[in-house]
């Protein structure tokens, strides 16, 4: 007697160009790689107008202009994945370049002072954090009001004077690289690679992005809310105290005034990167690569002459554009 043989349907994965190429169909394809697709494309337009974007020289020079901007996206990763921002974070990098020109003019040389910076803007850092953790500010209200403290103060403490500063250390650091890679850079990556392990790889990463994802369930699960948001403002803060080092080595001195481009850049990086502003969707190297595709867009623009009242306006395309692709992303 012959038994009807059951039969089950395998559904097997399809490999291959097809689909792949039914996928990049669709709009969350694009929102989900917006910062890769737009810097090879980038790259492969501005080589063609210009024959020396891709010089070894120019790509050096686009790395070590980058690492700021690379350490700072970074930074306001953390914040964002919360569904918080941080206003304050270029006031914070300034108010750490004054505490370090402050220092190394009161002749304590570079490694005290390079402390100094990184303790002038973890204040602020944690100002920010106790003000919304503890205080229940709003991010907004409370890294707006903090931008304009460390504003005030880096212009009080040098009566709105630069401060020049001849260091053998930091002209190693400006001019120093491995091969075509400049020191700033190797230390923005060091920063990204940290910043990758301690948020997927460690408690305190998934904890912040179950706090940006629905603090009310991170708490249930025992979360402490408040501490992981004083901790990412602390995080931010440091690295712009790093960045703040990199940019008085950059210059030369230590500069009270600030530098608002920093800040829209960063947040322009997070968001071509494909963090969530609403919180809880963390990335980090999506954010590196936004970094380096408005530094490439910069660069690229000087390079073809553009005048530099026109580059603000192609960042800010650049970004609505990424923004309204964020809609898009897979959930």
């Amino acid at each position: 007697m012959n038994l009807p043989v059951k039969t089950t349907n395998v559904v097997v994965p399809e490999k291959g160009v097809g689909p792949a190429l039914r996928e990049a169909r669709h709009l969350s394809f694009w929102a989900e790689n917006a910062a890769p697709i737009g810097l090879v494309v980038l790259v492969i337009v501005f080589s063609i107008l210009s024959p020396s974007f891709l010089t070894i020289g120019n790509i050096q020079s686009m790395l070590v202009a980058a690492a700021i901007l690379v350490i700072l996206a970074v930074a306001q990763s953390f914040v964002i994945t919360t569904g918080g921002i941080d206003l304050s974070i270029s006031a914070t990098m300034t108010l750490g370049a004054v505490g370090f020109g402050l220092s190394w003019q009161a002749g304590l040389g570079f490694w005290p002072s390079a402390v100094i910076a990184l303790l002038s803007s973890a204040v602020i850092g944690l100002v920010n954090g106790l003000l919304i953790a503890k205080g229940k500010v709003t991010d907004f209200i409370a890294t707006l009001g903090t931008l304009s403290v460390a504003t005030g103060l880096a212009l009080i403490l040098t009566s709105g004077r630069p401060i020049s500063i001849t260091s053998v250390e930091l002209l190693r650091l400006t001019t120093g690289s491995v091969w075509i890679i400049g020191f700033p850079f190797i230390l923005a990556i060091v920063v990204g690679i940290v910043a990758w392990f301690l948020m997927f790889r460690m408690r305190f990463g998934l904890h912040v992005q179950a706090v940006g994802g629905s603090e009310e369930a991170a708490v249930a699960n025992g979360i402490n809310a408040g501490r992981v948001r004083i901790a990412v403002y602390l995080i931010a803060a440091v690295l712009a105290g790093l960045g703040a080092i990199l940019l008085v080595a950059r210059i030369g001195a230590a500069e009270p005034a600030i530098n608002t481009s920093y800040l829209l850049n960063s947040i322009a990086a997070v968001v071509l990167g494909g963090v969530s502003l609403t919180g809880g969707r963390a990335k980090i190297v999506g954010p590196i690569l936004g970094a380096l595709l408005l530094t490439a867009l910069t660069n690229g623009l000087t390079l073809l002459g553009v005048s530099q009242f026109y580059q603000p306006l192609a960042v800010g395309l650049v970004v609505v554009l990424a923004a309204l692709l964020t809609r898009f992303q897979k959930k």
